[in-house]
Protein backbone atom coordinates (compact mmCIF):
# COMPACT_ATOMS: atom_id res chain seq x y z
CA UNK A 1 0.00 0.00 0.00
CA UNK A 2 1.26 3.47 -0.88
CA UNK A 3 0.17 6.81 0.57
CA UNK A 4 -1.43 9.12 -1.98
CA UNK A 5 -0.46 12.77 -2.39
CA UNK A 6 -3.93 13.94 -1.40
CA UNK A 7 -3.94 11.98 1.86
CA UNK A 8 -4.36 13.62 5.25
CA UNK A 9 -2.17 12.03 7.93
CA UNK A 10 -2.21 12.52 11.70
CA UNK A 11 0.99 11.70 13.62
CA UNK A 12 0.67 10.99 17.34
CA UNK A 13 3.38 11.56 19.95
CA UNK A 14 2.12 13.19 23.13
CA UNK A 15 5.40 13.54 25.05
CA UNK A 16 8.26 14.07 25.96
CA UNK A 17 11.12 16.25 24.64
CA UNK A 18 13.45 13.52 23.38
CA UNK A 19 10.67 11.24 22.18
CA UNK A 20 9.17 14.03 20.09
CA UNK A 21 12.53 14.99 18.56
CA UNK A 22 13.02 11.34 17.59
CA UNK A 23 9.83 11.48 15.49
CA UNK A 24 11.10 14.30 13.27
CA UNK A 25 12.62 12.04 10.57
CA UNK A 26 9.18 10.42 10.16
CA UNK A 27 7.52 13.84 9.81
CA UNK A 28 10.03 14.94 7.18
CA UNK A 29 10.00 11.74 5.15
CA UNK A 30 6.22 11.43 5.12
CA UNK A 31 5.90 14.99 3.87
CA UNK A 32 8.69 14.91 1.31
CA UNK A 33 8.02 11.43 -0.05
CA UNK A 34 4.23 11.60 -0.29
CA UNK A 35 3.25 15.27 -0.44
CA UNK A 36 0.44 14.40 1.96
CA UNK A 37 -1.10 16.89 4.38
CA UNK A 38 0.67 16.26 7.69
CA UNK A 39 -0.97 16.94 11.04
CA UNK A 40 0.66 16.28 14.42
CA UNK A 41 -0.86 15.93 17.90
CA UNK A 42 1.10 16.51 21.10
CA UNK A 43 0.79 18.11 24.53
CA UNK A 44 0.79 21.91 24.64
CA UNK A 45 3.92 22.18 26.78
CA UNK A 46 5.98 20.52 24.03
CA UNK A 47 4.63 22.59 21.12
CA UNK A 48 7.83 24.71 20.99
CA UNK A 49 9.59 21.70 19.49
CA UNK A 50 7.26 21.52 16.48
CA UNK A 51 5.58 24.89 15.97
CA UNK A 52 8.17 26.01 13.38
CA UNK A 53 8.57 22.65 11.59
CA UNK A 54 7.97 23.34 7.87
CA UNK A 55 6.89 19.74 7.27
CA UNK A 56 3.85 20.03 9.56
CA UNK A 57 0.74 21.55 7.99
CA UNK A 58 -1.32 21.59 11.19
CA UNK A 59 -0.09 21.25 14.78
CA UNK A 60 -2.74 20.15 17.27
CA UNK A 61 -2.16 20.42 21.03
CA UNK A 62 -4.00 19.60 24.23
CA UNK A 63 -3.40 20.34 27.91
CA UNK A 64 -4.33 17.13 29.71
CA UNK A 65 -6.42 14.89 27.45
CA UNK A 66 -6.87 14.64 23.69
CA UNK A 67 -10.62 14.48 24.23
CA UNK A 68 -10.46 18.27 24.75
CA UNK A 69 -10.22 18.59 20.96
CA UNK A 70 -11.94 15.35 19.93
CA UNK A 71 -14.72 17.04 17.85
CA UNK A 72 -12.19 19.10 15.90
CA UNK A 73 -10.09 16.02 15.14
CA UNK A 74 -13.14 14.06 14.03
CA UNK A 75 -14.05 16.86 11.61
CA UNK A 76 -10.67 16.48 9.85
CA UNK A 77 -11.59 13.01 8.47
CA UNK A 78 -8.05 11.65 8.40
CA UNK A 79 -7.01 8.97 5.92
CA UNK A 80 -4.27 7.59 8.14
CA UNK A 81 -2.92 7.81 11.69
CA UNK A 82 0.76 7.15 12.39
CA UNK A 83 0.82 6.27 16.08
CA UNK A 84 4.33 6.83 17.44
CA UNK A 85 3.16 6.85 21.06
CA UNK A 86 1.35 3.52 21.17
CA UNK A 87 -0.38 3.41 24.53
CA UNK A 88 -3.97 3.15 25.70
CA UNK A 89 -4.62 6.83 25.04
CA UNK A 90 -3.39 6.69 21.46
CA UNK A 91 -5.31 3.46 20.84
CA UNK A 92 -8.43 5.20 22.13
CA UNK A 93 -7.89 8.14 19.82
CA UNK A 94 -7.45 6.04 16.69
CA UNK A 95 -10.59 4.10 17.61
CA UNK A 96 -12.53 7.35 18.10
CA UNK A 97 -11.40 8.69 14.72
CA UNK A 98 -12.12 5.39 13.01
CA UNK A 99 -9.34 5.37 10.42
CA UNK A 100 -6.46 3.09 9.50
CA UNK A 101 -3.51 3.29 11.92
CA UNK A 102 0.17 2.39 11.55
CA UNK A 103 1.95 1.37 14.75
CA UNK A 104 5.49 0.25 15.52
CA UNK A 105 6.88 -2.41 17.84
CA UNK A 106 7.77 -0.78 21.20
CA UNK A 107 9.55 -3.98 22.31
CA UNK A 108 8.22 -3.44 25.84
CA UNK A 109 8.32 -7.15 26.68
CA UNK A 110 11.94 -7.42 25.53
CA UNK A 111 12.83 -4.29 27.50
CA UNK A 112 11.17 -5.73 30.60
CA UNK A 113 13.00 -9.03 30.06
CA UNK A 114 16.31 -7.16 29.73
CA UNK A 115 15.62 -5.29 32.99
CA UNK A 116 14.57 -8.49 34.74
CA UNK A 117 17.31 -10.82 33.48
CA UNK A 118 20.12 -8.26 32.90
CA UNK A 119 20.71 -9.94 29.52
CA UNK A 120 20.35 -7.95 26.31
CA UNK A 121 17.48 -9.52 24.36
CA UNK A 122 16.85 -6.43 22.21
CA UNK A 123 17.71 -6.00 18.51
CA UNK A 124 20.66 -3.75 17.75
CA UNK A 125 18.44 -1.15 16.15
CA UNK A 126 17.63 2.45 17.01
CA UNK A 127 14.05 3.49 17.75
CA UNK A 128 14.03 5.71 14.64
CA UNK A 129 14.89 2.73 12.45
CA UNK A 130 12.07 0.74 14.05
CA UNK A 131 9.69 3.56 13.13
CA UNK A 132 10.72 3.17 9.50
CA UNK A 133 10.36 -0.61 9.64
CA UNK A 134 6.66 0.01 10.33
CA UNK A 135 6.43 2.49 7.45
CA UNK A 136 8.30 0.39 4.88
CA UNK A 137 5.18 -1.46 3.61
CA UNK A 138 3.75 1.96 2.72
CA UNK A 139 6.71 2.94 0.57
CA UNK A 140 8.28 5.30 3.10
CA UNK A 141 12.05 5.02 3.52
CA UNK A 142 14.57 6.61 5.86
CA UNK A 143 16.43 9.39 4.01
CA UNK A 144 19.39 9.14 6.41
CA UNK A 145 19.38 12.86 7.27
CA UNK A 146 18.89 12.27 10.99
CA UNK A 147 16.81 14.36 13.37
CA UNK A 148 15.29 17.80 12.75
CA UNK A 149 14.71 20.79 15.00
CA UNK A 150 13.33 23.99 13.51
CA UNK A 151 12.84 27.27 15.35
CA UNK A 152 13.06 31.00 14.73
CA UNK A 153 16.35 32.74 15.51
CA UNK A 154 16.74 33.21 19.26
CA UNK A 155 18.30 36.29 20.89
CA UNK A 156 20.84 34.87 23.34
CA UNK A 157 22.74 38.12 23.98
CA UNK A 158 21.05 38.57 27.37
CA UNK A 159 22.86 35.44 28.59
CA UNK A 160 26.32 36.84 27.72
CA UNK A 161 27.67 33.56 26.42
CA UNK A 162 31.38 33.19 25.59
CA UNK A 163 32.40 32.73 21.97
CA UNK A 164 33.33 29.09 22.62
CA UNK A 165 31.75 26.88 25.23
CA UNK A 166 30.54 23.41 26.16
CA UNK A 167 27.07 22.65 27.49
CA UNK A 168 26.36 20.59 30.60
CA UNK A 169 22.83 19.25 31.08
CA UNK A 170 22.02 19.03 34.80
CA UNK A 171 18.41 17.93 34.60
CA UNK A 172 16.76 14.62 33.80
CA UNK A 173 13.24 13.37 34.45
CA UNK A 174 14.40 10.71 36.91
CA UNK A 175 17.03 10.94 39.64
CA UNK A 176 18.66 7.70 38.52
CA UNK A 177 19.44 9.30 35.15
CA UNK A 178 20.99 12.45 36.61
CA UNK A 179 24.74 13.02 36.86
CA UNK A 180 25.55 13.57 40.58
CA UNK A 181 27.16 16.78 41.81
CA UNK A 182 30.45 15.07 42.71
CA UNK A 183 30.76 13.81 39.15
CA UNK A 184 29.92 17.22 37.72
CA UNK A 185 32.78 18.69 39.73
CA UNK A 186 35.13 16.15 38.13
CA UNK A 187 33.73 16.71 34.64
CA UNK A 188 33.92 20.50 34.80
CA UNK A 189 37.46 20.28 36.08
CA UNK A 190 38.51 18.46 32.90
CA UNK A 191 36.82 20.84 30.44
CA UNK A 192 39.09 23.19 28.51
CA UNK A 193 36.08 25.34 27.63
CA UNK A 194 33.73 27.37 29.82
CA UNK A 195 30.60 25.30 30.54
CA UNK A 196 27.03 26.57 30.17
CA UNK A 197 24.66 24.69 32.48
CA UNK A 198 21.13 23.88 31.31
CA UNK A 199 18.26 22.53 33.37
CA UNK A 200 14.98 23.48 35.00
CA UNK A 201 14.25 25.47 38.13
CA UNK A 202 14.87 22.34 40.20
CA UNK A 203 18.51 22.34 39.07
CA UNK A 204 19.09 26.05 39.71
CA UNK A 205 20.59 25.55 43.18
CA UNK A 206 22.92 22.79 41.96
CA UNK A 207 24.08 25.10 39.19
CA UNK A 208 24.75 27.86 41.73
CA UNK A 209 26.73 25.46 43.93
CA UNK A 210 28.88 24.33 40.99
CA UNK A 211 29.43 27.94 39.92
CA UNK A 212 30.75 28.70 43.42
CA UNK A 213 33.27 25.85 43.05
CA UNK A 214 34.38 27.01 39.58
CA UNK A 215 33.92 30.80 39.50
CA UNK A 216 34.42 32.26 36.05
CA UNK A 217 34.21 28.89 34.32
CA UNK A 218 30.45 28.28 34.51
CA UNK A 219 27.33 30.08 33.32
CA UNK A 220 24.25 28.80 35.11
CA UNK A 221 21.16 29.10 32.89
CA UNK A 222 19.04 26.56 34.78
CA UNK A 223 15.45 27.75 35.01
CA UNK A 224 16.14 30.79 32.81
CA UNK A 225 15.62 29.54 29.26
CA UNK A 226 12.68 28.53 27.15
CA UNK A 227 12.85 25.22 25.32
CA UNK A 228 13.80 26.97 22.07
CA UNK A 229 16.44 29.07 23.85
CA UNK A 230 17.96 25.92 25.34
CA UNK A 231 18.06 24.39 21.86
CA UNK A 232 19.75 27.51 20.49
CA UNK A 233 22.38 27.38 23.25
CA UNK A 234 23.11 23.75 22.32
CA UNK A 235 23.18 24.59 18.61
CA UNK A 236 26.14 26.96 19.16
CA UNK A 237 28.16 24.84 21.60
CA UNK A 238 31.39 22.96 20.91
CA UNK A 239 30.15 19.76 22.51
CA UNK A 240 27.55 18.48 24.94
CA UNK A 241 27.86 16.70 28.30
CA UNK A 242 24.58 15.03 29.19
CA UNK A 243 22.82 12.11 30.80
CA UNK A 244 20.14 10.12 28.96
CA UNK A 245 17.71 13.01 28.48
CA UNK A 246 15.82 15.02 25.87
CA UNK A 247 18.68 17.49 25.46
CA UNK A 248 20.83 14.61 24.24
CA UNK A 249 18.47 14.18 21.28
CA UNK A 250 18.37 17.94 20.64
CA UNK A 251 22.18 17.84 20.49
CA UNK A 252 22.01 14.95 18.03
CA UNK A 253 19.61 16.97 15.84
CA UNK A 254 22.37 19.58 15.52
CA UNK A 255 25.00 16.88 14.88
CA UNK A 256 26.89 17.79 18.04
CA UNK A 257 29.65 15.68 19.52
CA UNK A 258 28.80 14.67 23.06
CA UNK A 259 29.66 12.73 26.17
CA UNK A 260 26.65 10.71 27.38
CA UNK A 261 26.63 9.37 30.95
CA UNK A 262 24.23 6.44 31.39
CA UNK A 263 22.81 5.66 34.81
CA UNK A 264 19.99 3.15 35.21
CA UNK A 265 19.27 3.01 31.45
CA UNK A 266 21.39 1.51 28.70
CA UNK A 267 21.95 2.54 25.06
CA UNK A 268 20.73 -0.91 23.97
CA UNK A 269 17.17 0.26 24.69
CA UNK A 270 17.57 1.97 21.29
CA UNK A 271 17.50 5.65 22.21
CA UNK A 272 21.13 6.68 21.99
CA UNK A 273 22.21 9.76 19.95
CA UNK A 274 20.91 9.39 16.39
CA UNK A 275 22.76 11.14 13.56
CA UNK A 276 21.35 9.35 10.54
CA UNK A 277 24.00 8.55 7.95
CA UNK A 278 26.39 11.25 9.20
CA UNK A 279 29.36 10.11 11.27
CA UNK A 280 29.65 12.18 14.44
CA UNK A 281 31.95 11.34 17.34
CA UNK A 282 30.25 10.76 20.65
CA UNK A 283 31.42 8.97 23.78
CA UNK A 284 29.26 6.60 25.83
CA UNK A 285 30.12 6.48 29.54
CA UNK A 286 28.80 3.45 31.42
CA UNK A 287 29.63 1.38 34.49
CA UNK A 288 29.64 -2.06 32.91
CA UNK A 289 28.87 -5.39 34.58
CA UNK A 290 26.78 -4.03 37.44
CA UNK A 291 24.45 -6.82 38.56
CA UNK A 292 21.63 -4.32 39.16
CA UNK A 293 21.81 -2.47 35.82
CA UNK A 294 19.55 -1.74 34.00
CA UNK A 295 17.08 -1.46 36.88
CA UNK A 296 14.36 0.21 34.81
CA UNK A 297 13.67 1.23 31.21
CA UNK A 298 12.63 4.66 32.54
CA UNK A 299 14.06 5.46 35.97
CA UNK A 300 13.44 6.07 39.67
CA UNK A 301 13.48 9.06 42.02
CA UNK A 302 16.06 7.25 44.14
CA UNK A 303 18.42 4.33 43.61
CA UNK A 304 16.56 1.10 44.51
CA UNK A 305 19.79 -0.31 45.98
CA UNK A 306 20.77 2.88 47.77
CA UNK A 307 24.33 3.03 46.37
CA UNK A 308 23.80 4.61 42.90
CA UNK A 309 26.92 2.85 41.61
CA UNK A 310 25.82 3.24 37.98
CA UNK A 311 26.69 6.94 38.29
CA UNK A 312 28.97 7.15 41.34
CA UNK A 313 31.48 4.70 39.84
CA UNK A 314 31.70 6.52 36.50
CA UNK A 315 35.23 7.44 35.45
CA UNK A 316 35.64 10.89 33.95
Amino acid sequence: MHINKGSKILILRFSSIGDIVLTTPVIRCLKQQTGAEIHYLTKSKFSELLVDDPHIDQLWTFENNWKEIKPALQNEQYDLIVDLHKNMRSYGLSWALGCKTIRFDKLNFRKWLTVFSKRIVLPQKHLVDRYFDALKPYGIYNDGKGLDLHFKKQDLTVFKLPATYAVGVLGATYYTKQIPRVKWEEIIGTSKFPVVLLGGTNERSLGDDLTAVYPGKLINLCGQTTLQQSAAVIQSCEYLITPDTGMMHIGAAFKKSMHVFWGNTIPEFGMYPYYGDEKVNWVSHEVKDLSCRPCSKLGYQQCPKGHFKCMMEQTV
